[in-house]
């Protein structure tokens, strides 16, 4: 059964699943979709056109569905659509799309949004993501699966970060960060591969000593950092994983590649 506290506003148009429980001070838009099983704790903000995924879990002052915080932005009816299974935490915000960026924002399932993190206009959010607090995300940025970034990092507006990567606590992220890769430092540096993360879902050791050959090859040769790609690409050719990050190299579009040393560019 729903339960809607007294002192809760929900608008009408507000769409409401099964079994949601929306505590004391929540404001909820008209164009809003609760999915079935979410808890608002308390004091909720939920505005815009904003859909939320079955069983999530908003904690107080979270403000999902506002504005981009965009000078381009021409008050179009764009959206946030966030995933089934999300934990936000205290104060997190979201932001909806912008007409120039695709229109949406989109977080995927399961999500563990610690207290203050931020995602912007535009943003692409894979599944079983981990960001710690104050961790914020600019404009555009494209992140995958079970990626984990430290506390009071903020990741340049077109960055992409691959899947299973992570980012140190307290890192300015300016340059796309490869699958399976670990980044730290005050401008975030290439610093090897996420070994921990890859450990702990039980990644298979051959596995992992292929993607740290593949590594060497890619980060520590003396050729043209393209051809090392290319050779890369052919000796690893029947390993999804080590293809995984060649892909992600070749697609490289707005920003450079975050490499050890803090060499961006070649």
């Amino acid at each position: 059964m729903t339960r809607i506290d007294a002192s809760a506003h929900v608008a009408a148009g507000a769409a409401i699943g099964n079994d949601v429980s929306i505590g004391p001070g929540c404001v909820i838009g008209p164009h809003v979709a609760i999915g079935d099983g979410c808890r608002l704790i308390a004091n909720v903000h939920l505005t815009g056109h904003t859909t939320i995924g079955a069983g999530s879990v908003i904690y107080p002052f979270v403000s999902l569905g506002t504005p981009p915080q965009s000078t381009r932005y021409r008050g179009g009816d764009t959206r946030l659509v966030i995933g089934e299974g999300c934990d936000l935490r205290e104060s997190v915000t979201m932001n909806i799309g912008t007409e120039d960026g695709g229109g949406v924002t989109t977080v995927g399932d399961r999500g563990f949004f610690m207290a203050n993190s931020h995602v912007a206009h535009d943003c692409v959010v894979g599944n079983d993501v981990t960001f710690a607090n104050c961790a914020t995300l600019g404009g555009h940025c494209v992140i995958g699966d079970r990626v984990v970034i430290g506390g009071m990092s903020a990741v340049h507006q077109f960055t992409r970060i691959g899947s299973f990567a992570m980012i140190g606590g307290m890192c300015g992220v300016r340059g796309d960060v490869i699958p399976y890769g670990l980044a730290v430092g005050n401008y975030a540096q290439l610093q090897g591969l996420n070994l921990v993360g890859m450990k702990r879902r039980n990644m298979p050791r051959e596995r992992i000593h292929r993607l740290r050959q593949a590594y060497r090859q890619l980060f520590h040769g003396a050729s043209p950092f393209a051809e090392r790609v290319e050779r890369v690409a052919k000796d690893f050719a029947d390993d999804e994983a080590v293809m995984q990050i060649v892909t992600f190299i070749r697609a490289a579009d707005h920003r450079p590649l975050c490499r050890a040393g803090g060499d961006q560019e070649e």
